[in-house]
């Protein structure tokens, strides 16, 4: 359940490109973990997100970005570290295996010419680290690890409310609203059914459940989402405007808010 969001530059990698530009391609791992191919198709640099396990991904990799150490998310760093000698980790915990370079908040660093920015949240770890990258041609990602899933967040296992409603309704939900979020699982369609337990009366959320069941019964990602989307249905991202999840908890306080409606969803089943 950990949290460590890994980026490892790429140099040639081939690509047939129209419109060069950002991408990203998920990749699946164990249960229900995602990795990503972020590629800057400009330049064919790449990197590699939350490299858990590499099989399968055969790639020349010169440098990596981590946030934190956590198995889940940053299991294949030693194997990286051990490949690919001279390998350059960056992260934002020094507990991170093998660890070259550790971030801050606020840090900027390039891939090709993707800018990508560091963004402290603490709360899942205490070196909880989102990367926020931009294109030439505006387009807009943020790697959210697990502090921001689609529809949810993450256990607070080394933070508290207070650092969770920071992370999520100051830090990511000051990005632009047309920002996509690429989480680390896939979690939604439970999030979702869990938003509607608290925020019954909100349609948005019934529209996104019934939207990710259906993606998830034909064998599709629910990633992305946005900022913009987080902000209707995602009951973390709404602790400061929800009538509803006022009522539910019986409080006005948006941290105390935060800390309940957490504490209902680690005792939730659908």
């Amino acid at each position: 359940m950990h949290f460590a969001l890994l980026l490892a530059v790429i140099r040639k990698f081939s690509i047939a490109i129209v419109n060069r530009k950002m991408k990203v391609i998920p990749i699946p791992a164990l249960s229900d973990n995602y990795m990503y191919l972020l590629i800057d198709e400009k330049t064919s640099n790449a990197a590699i997100v939350d490299p858990v396990n590499l099989k399968g991904v055969s790639l020349q990799f010169k440098a990596e970005y981590s946030t934190l150490t956590f198995r889940d998310h940053a299991g294949a760093t030693k194997e990286l570290s051990d490949e690919y000698r001279g390998l350059f980790i960056y992260g934002g915990d020094d507990r991170i295996a093998g660890i070259t370079n550790k971030v801050r908040d606020g840090d900027i660093f390039k891939i090709g010419e993707l800018d990508v920015k560091c963004l402290y949240t603490p709360c899942h770890t205490t070196g909880s680290i989102c990367y926020y990258v931009t294109d030439a041609n505006g387009d807009k990602v943020v790697f959210t690890g697990d502090t921001l899933f689609i529809g949810g967040c993450g256990r607070f296992f080394e933070g508290n409310a207070t650092d969770m409603d920071s992370a999520l309704n100051e830090k990511l939900g000051s990005l632009p609203n047309d920002t996509k979020v690429y989480c680390g699982h896939e979690y939604t369609v439970d999030n979702l059914k869990f938003a509607h337990s608290v925020e019954p009366k909100n349609d948005e959320i019934m529209k996104k459940l019934a939207w990710a069941e259906k993606r998830r019964k034909a064998g599709n990602y629910t990633v992305p989402s946005t900022i913009e989307e987080e902000k209707r249905f995602n009951p973390f991202m709404r602790v400061r405007v929800s009538d509803e999840l006022r009522n539910v908890t019986k409080s006005a306080d948006p941290v105390t808010i935060m800390e309940k409606i957490r504490s209902m969803k680690n005792n939730f089943h659908a």
